[in-house]
């Protein structure tokens, strides 16, 4: 049965191949984000493309006042939210300038909890639903080259496990989703091993099977789970003795 998808950050590489790739197969989608012409030209897109309804909405994530409005006047209430939007930013600005870090702490988990909350409400009460929220494998263990950034994620993934604890008992399914190296316009200036790195739609497709399957969590790539179980075996006294 086709659903309603909301897109939240849906002009990200990652979030436009998740828009895609919900559409064809025949799900009604939103896509949200700052940039309301190139959102509009999206929705435009996916509608002719696939043959599905398709919007786009107007969303700042950093607006956190603004939250609640938006949530109630999306009509109808979306199946599924997920939660692509996110800030890598500049380690070395971050560890010098407080307020490079506080972007990166705002948009990749305070701005997020502010929405999956209101979510999280709405759905437990309808009791179904499905919430999505892409963390990353940087915060299964703190590294010098962007440690701020997977402090951000690691308090995110933290989230998302209490919130599937917490709505399991409505029925409603949470899927927090880990990526490695994804080749994206973020990490475009990044010298990135390509064995390791996925592609955007590479990752929207294991999402999409994964929301399919009602999985708890995953890895994309599959064999970040394994690399990430190693990095977090190396005993801390080593560990901080490396360049990582």
């Amino acid at each position: 049965m086709s659903k309603s998808v909301l897109i939240l950050g849906a002009l990200s590489d990652v979030g436009t191949a998740l828009a895609r790739r919900f559409a064809q197969s025949g799900h009604s989608v939103v896509v949200a984000a700052r940039q309301t012409e190139a959102a509009q030209n999206l929705a435009a897109d996916i509608a002719i493309r696939y043959g599905t309804a398709a919007k786009a909405v107007y969303f700042d994530a950093l607006a956190y006042d603004s939250h609640a409005d938006f949530w109630a006047q999306l009509s109808p209430q979306p199946d599924i939210v997920i939660a692509v939007f996110g800030y890598l930013g500049n380690q070395e600005e971050a560890a010098r300038n407080f307020a490079e870090a506080q972007r990166i702490i705002h948009t990749n988990y305070t701005g997020a909890v502010s929405i999956l909350n209101i979510a999280a409400q709405s759905m437990e009460q309808a009791k179904s639903g499905c919430i999505v929220g892409i963390s990353s494998v940087a915060g299964e263990r703190g590294r010098q080259s962007n440690y701020i950034y997977g402090s951000a994620k690691a308090a995110f993934t933290a989230y998302l496990s209490g919130l599937r604890n917490r709505l399991a008992h409505s029925g409603v399914h949470v899927l927090t989703v880990k990526p490695g190296f994804i080749a994206t316009k973020m990490t475009e200036h990044l010298n990135l091993p390509p064995l390791l790195t996925a592609s955007p739609q590479q990752v929207a497709e294991d999402i999409f099977r994964a929301v399919q399957r009602r999985r708890n969590v995953i890895y994309t790539l599959w064999m970040w789970r394994w690399i990430m179980l190693i990095i977090k075996l190396i005993p801390e006294g080593i560990f901080k003795r490396l360049k990582m």
